[in-house]
């Protein structure tokens, strides 16, 4: 296998090569929020299910108009969660979201009456046919196509979905992903004290929360020392678990204590390339177990990790719920920037609006590979390609949003 560093776009195609969709299966409307639709949702009854008084008032009917000062005598009274009910003549005192009785095509707000006795009223507007009337079908109409592949289901369709007495929808089964952190240094106990020379394993609680967010199941994680047999008994354990996905972080360099390349290959496993002409992270290797999970081992410095997870990791995953690759945003960056060549780019950076609202793209300072307070900042990735190396301000240049499920968050004021 070459040592030469890939082309991103070499990469990933070999990453999507290896990815394969993993199908459907239902899943109850109140649990699958974050879930991707698989199918089409179409609606097999009316919203509203039948014509309702949009306010308290008096339900009436007439020709055309029905003109201001008509007196008319009350005949009966309508509330929410009434049953039918036929109207012949007169009007009926109905309250909010009451089914309008049979009979009657319009309502007065209470507010525009005058109440003559209990039974009877004088109208002190004119009322037209329909008014103040939510028509059976008028949100949603039976037979009506209401959400399509791939649409990842948030509360607001929950709440349709629910309106409409869907109680389950099929959606992508979700790849299950098992991460595995290497390092002595590294400690996972928030409580225990550092000795001289560790520190916290940050890369583990960001993988192990950002992937559900990415359509993902987390099925295991593990931190592990520098040793070969420890490593490859987590392997056996992500695998036990059902991972199609093993994430690792560090020991992938080319330094003493980088041992996965060679403990994989003792696991029978497919190194498919490793190194990737881009920054941060240009170590990543990526492989094949056998049985077929894949395998991102991804550098350990914090950004490298999440360049690797959103640029590599992310798109097999969309790959595997059936959804399209991506299209970035081009956006323009607010400032200059400048780059060494032969790299691309993965830049922490944060969508503004300027005055007029146009969206601009500013790079963030500590662009460091071992940063994370400036990702913590960004709201947004700018992505700058190898062959270039000097962008002015105004520059157009492709923008990702945080996560490939997430879209773009709303941009600031950069007042």
């Amino acid at each position: 296998m070459s040592q030469e560093a890939l082309a991103y776009e070499h990469a990933l195609r070999i990453v999507l090569d290896a990815g394969t969709r993993l199908g459907a299966e239902d899943c109850l409307v109140n649990a699958c929020l974050g879930r991707v639709l698989a199918v089409p949702v179409t609606s097999a009854v009316d919203l509203p299910p039948f014509d309702n008084s949009a306010m308290d008032g008096f339900a009436l009917r007439g020709d055309s108009i029905v003109p201001a000062g008509t007196e008319l005598q009350v005949e009966g009274e309508q509330a929410a969660g009434d049953g039918m009910a036929q109207a012949r003549t007169g009007a009926w005192d109905i309250m909010t979201g009451a089914r309008i009785p049979d009979g009657l095509d319009r309502v007065i707000a209470v507010e525009q009456t005058e109440r003559l006795a209990p039974s009877r009223v004088r109208l002190l507007a004119d009322v037209i046919p329909g008014q103040n009337v939510r028509a059976a079908g008028s949100d949603v109409a039976r037979g009506e196509n209401l959400l399509d592949a791939g649409t990842v289901l948030q509360a607001q369709h929950v709440m349709l979905l629910a309106a409409l007495g869907i109680a389950k929808v099929s959606v992508g089964v979700r790849p299950r992903v098992a991460v595995i952190c290497t390092g002595r240094e590294l400690v996972d106990d928030p409580d225990q004290a550092l000795e001289p020379g560790q520190i916290r394993n940050s890369n583990g609680p960001f993988l192990a929360t950002r992937l559900p967010l990415a359509g993902a199941e987390v099925v295991h994680v593990e931190t592990v020392g520098d040793d070969a047999d420890a490593f490859g008994s987590a392997m056996r354990r992500a695998l036990d678990a059902g991972a199609r996905i093993i994430v690792t972080s560090g020991a992938v360099s080319m330094g003493r204590y980088d041992f996965v390349p060679q403990a994989l290959e003792s696991l029978g496993a497919q190194t498919l390339f490793h190194k990737v002409a881009i920054r941060p992270g240009k170590p990543l290797l990526f492989g094949c177990l056998p049985g077929g999970a894949l395998l991102f081992g991804l550098p350990g410095n914090p950004i490298a990790v999440a360049v690797g997870l959103r640029f590599f990791v992310e798109p097999v995953l969309r790959e595997m719920l059936g959804l399209p690759q991506e299209t970035p945003r081009r956006v323009r960056l607010s400032k200059p920037y400048s780059k060494k060549p032969r790299l691309r780019f993965h830049l922490k950076s944060r969508l503004h609006c300027d005055a007029l609202g146009r969206l601009t793209v500013e790079v963030l300072d500590g662009q460091e590979s071992y940063r994370i307070r400036p990702l913590a900042d960004a709201n947004a990735w700018a992505v700058v390609p190898a062959d270039v190396d000097a962008l002015p301000a105004g520059a157009l240049v492709d923008v990702y949003g945080s996560g490939h499920l997430e879209g773009f968050l709303p941009c600031e004021s950069a007042l």
